[in-house]
């Protein structure tokens, strides 16, 4: 199914739920993208509910249906149902929606890490724990908007780490950068459309409230895939 017909497929099924699940969307809409899962080959992320701030305290949402994703799906099964995929994608981001609207701390402390994570991107002072904010996908994996954050706790920067990109093994050397180290990935197959970021940092200890912690360092590393 290509782009437009997908497109007008997920715009009948919107029409086909009831008001009541429809208050606070504010918009539904069809990307091209494709998101792979981060640990899970032959996963992808179907859609994704997003949160947006409305008028005074109203919380609105944004869904998106991710056309890469459901046709890369679509490659690997041969039974793929398109229309049921859709409409079992489309109601589950509604449910998002309904617990976004129920968990305004969860709404403010995503808002926050999105923040934190502009600065990262534009090279600004950021809170080197931000990444913990966002959505958990698996263990030690954490996504906001586009960029995926590979979390790993370390006693001290190792020269090289082993880690699992979508089903697949890589090794990746590590720069020489100083804890906490935020080092985005290149290399990878089937990469996200934003950055996948290693972080590595030291476990929080308890003499760390009593000093200043130590700015986030940058950096970039090539992932090799393992033979």
């Amino acid at each position: 199914m290509d782009f437009r017909e997908f497109e007008r497929l997920v715009r009948r099924l919107a029409r086909e739920i009831p008001d009541e699940y429809m208050d606070g969307i504010a918009a539904i809409d069809v990307s091209p993208k494709t998101i792979p899962h981060p640990v899970r080959a032959d996963v992808y992320t179907m859609g994704e509910c997003i949160p947006l701030h409305g008028e005074g305290d109203e919380v609105q949402s944004r869904v998106v249906l991710y056309h890469g994703s459901f046709r890369a799906l679509a490659g690997i099964r041969g039974d793929f149902a398109w229309r049921e995929e859709a409409w079992e994608t489309l109601t589950h981001e509604l449910r998002h929606h309904l617990e976004w609207r129920a968990n305004a701390d969860a709404l403010e402390a995503f808002d926050w890490a999105a923040e934190q994570n502009f600065a990262r991107q534009e090279g600004q002072v950021f809170d080197p724990l931000f990444h913990l904010s966002g959505e958990r996908v698996d263990d030690g994996v954490y996504r906001i908007d586009d960029d995926v954050f590979l979390d790993r706790v370390v006693r001290s920067r190792p020269t090289d780490v082993a880690l699992t990109w979508h089903g697949a093994s890589y090794r990746v050397e590590v720069p020489a950068l100083q804890l906490p180290a935020f080092v985005t990935l290149d290399g990878l197959r089937d990469p996200p459309p934003g950055d996948v970021v290693l972080v590595l940092r030291r476990r929080g200890r308890l003499w760390d409230l009593m000093r200043r912690p130590s700015p986030p360092s940058q950096g970039n590393a090539r992932a090799v895939r393992a033979q």
